[in-house]
């Protein structure tokens, strides 16, 4: 046996003289057995160089130890900034993250909800495309795992953790409107619920501080915000069809477009003599701060929404759901002011 491969743990049992059921509780938690026993065991696997997979012995538990996570876009530095700290708290918490991304596109979404639940998962957290989504597939999937749904509240799953669209927009609406002329919102066609509270919250604003609101709504479809904001922002600039020298952008991205658009129309973006226009996001997108110039927007709290839907799917794995609430947690957004505004 020394000379063959060893292939299951049966295997490295025998050859090591450690139980079968010792192995288990070791590889489920190190510091379940006893030091001198951990000790032997970590010998025996230097030795006979043994690696378990750890991918069965997840699946041969009562309950797994597999999160899964699935986003619309992992491409998008928002959504690699929010699951990256996810991940690090799962892991921290002895967890198995395993991330899905959607990549914008339905059947894909549905694929990977379908291929997580033949994981049997311990939970999962999810943030569905939106508009897009099959609500009834994402609905089921939710029905059968502890789901907490993040960023984009579709009414699905056990909580909802996000940002408060109805102050983060308001926010720097008034800061726009006091700081100079009052914004217009370009945005485009909404793909999850966050684009039409944004608009209805850049409305309520407006409107409260006595300004008319103007929304400008870009052509193009899809995930590619920054093309979309350029090529848009030619065209407006061309046309010259923008009713403000201030724009707030639906997000970061967008304003990334927007900045670039701008540049190569040959108008200064900032907010002092010389410039043409203010250009300003929301987010805080992971690259706002190398535009140039550097993007005025709100920041979205990542680490508290991360930390507050990671919590709360715990909650739900060790207590389950004892009522019918679906609670829903938003925090507040902070204002970051850049020279774009």
């Amino acid at each position: 046996m020394a000379e063959d491969k060893i292939r299951t743990m049966d295997d490295f049992a025998r050859i090591s003289e450690i139980s079968r059921p010792t192995l288990s509780k070791y590889f489920h938690d190190p510091d379940s057995v006893r030091k001198t026993t951990r000790a032997k065991i970590e010998s025996a696997l230097e030795e006979y160089d043994y690696r378990p997979n750890i991918f069965a012995i997840n699946q041969n538990r009562k309950l797994t130890k597999t999160i899964g996570i699935v986003v619309p876009y992992l491409a998008d530095p928002f959504f690699s900034e929010i699951v990256r700290r996810i991940e690090c708290q799962c892991i921290d918490a002895g967890y198995w993250p395993i991330v899905f991304s959607a990549h914008g596109q339905q059947g894909l979404e549905n694929n990977a909800l379908a291929t997580l639940q033949s994981l049997r998962p311990a939970g999962a957290l999810i943030a569905p495309l939106g508009r897009s989504s099959d609500f009834e597939a994402v609905k089921k999937f939710t029905e059968s795992v502890p789901t907490v749904v993040f960023d984009s509240n579709v009414k699905v799953g056990k909580a909802f953790v996000g940002s408060n669209n109805f102050q983060s927009i308001p926010l720097i609406v008034d800061y726009l409107c006091r700081t100079g002329e009052p914004p217009c919102f370009l945005e485009m066609p909404p793909i999850n619920p966050n684009a039409n509270k944004r608009r209805d919250a850049y409305i309520q604003a407006m409107e409260g501080l006595g300004h008319d609101p103007k929304v400008i709504r870009a052509e193009g479809t899809g995930w590619s915000f920054e093309q979309i904001g350029l090529e848009e922002g030619k065209r407006l600039i061309s046309a010259r069809s923008l009713p403000s020298e201030t724009i707030l952008c639906s997000n970061d991205r967008m304003a990334i477009g927007l900045i670039a658009a701008a540049y190569q129309k040959g108008l200064r973006v900032g907010h002092g003599p010389g410039c043409a226009l203010r250009i300003a996001g929301h987010d805080d997108h992971p690259w706002s701060q190398f535009t140039c110039p550097p993007l005025t927007t709100v920041a979205q709290d990542f680490n508290a929404i991360a930390t507050k839907s990671v919590e709360t799917l715990f909650h739900l794995i060790k207590d389950g759901c004892d009522n019918q609430d679906r609670p829903e947690v938003v925090f507040d957004g902070k204002l970051v002011l850049r020279q774009s505004a």
